[in-house]
């Protein structure tokens, strides 16, 4: 298949493409015209082509006729470009033109709605994420605040002599539980015991 597809590559495309350049260089209308009527008829091939390989692929001499297809679109001896587009191209369009008008202006117009409509879907399910996300991140970042400051005050209530290390991280449950006091800061308040 790819020694096919260089040569259809190379005749098809990049030298219609270089003699195109050189009309719009030349400013040559005669020349525009040509290769413009092709790149119409080639346009339509290649559509038709997407299609006709699924299908006629195991057709013997498939990819050479496609191939000699391409080759006389483009010789100037029988003009196959010209002659297709002016024989069935040109008059298929011209009396569908305004209902291919139509179609195409329904079309821009169903996209944009769809476009629009699908944007605001997508910012609406991306704002969503972002609120739940920095939901379940606040909890988890309320219960690391919440074990810092038992910590530092763990550390800020007891002095050098103190039982807890710094280093430890005191854990708090789903139950309030209050720290009681420890009894060296019982006895140095008195003997009630009482804080």
């Amino acid at each position: 298949c790819l020694c096919f597809f260089f040569p259809r590559l190379i005749f098809g495309t990049l030298y219609p493409a270089y003699y195109s350049y050189k009309a719009v260089k030349s400013k040559d209308i005669k020349e525009y015209v040509k290769w413009m009527m092709y790149w119409i008829i080639f346009a339509l091939f290649t559509t038709a082509e997407t299609f006709t390989d699924i299908f006629l692929c195991w057709f013997p001499f498939y990819y050479e006729l496609k191939i000699a297809f391409v080759a006389w679109l483009l010789s100037p001896y029988t003009k196959g470009s010209s002659l297709l587009y002016r024989k069935f191209v040109h008059p298929t369009l011209s009396s569908k033109e305004k209902e291919i008008d139509d179609c195409l202006v329904q079309a821009k117009d169903r996209s944009y709605d769809a476009l629009v409509h699908f944007g605001k879907r997508g910012l609406n399910v991306a704002a969503t994420a972002a609120v739940m996300a920095a939901s379940k991140g606040q909890g988890a970042l309320s219960e690391r605040l919440r074990s810092f400051s038992m910590q530092d005050l763990s550390t800020i209530r007891g002095d050098s002599s103190s039982t807890v290390p710094p280093s430890v991280t005191v854990r708090t449950s789903s139950k309030q539980s209050h720290p009681k006091p420890s009894r060296s800061a019982s006895e140095g308040t008195g003997s009630s015991g009482k804080c």
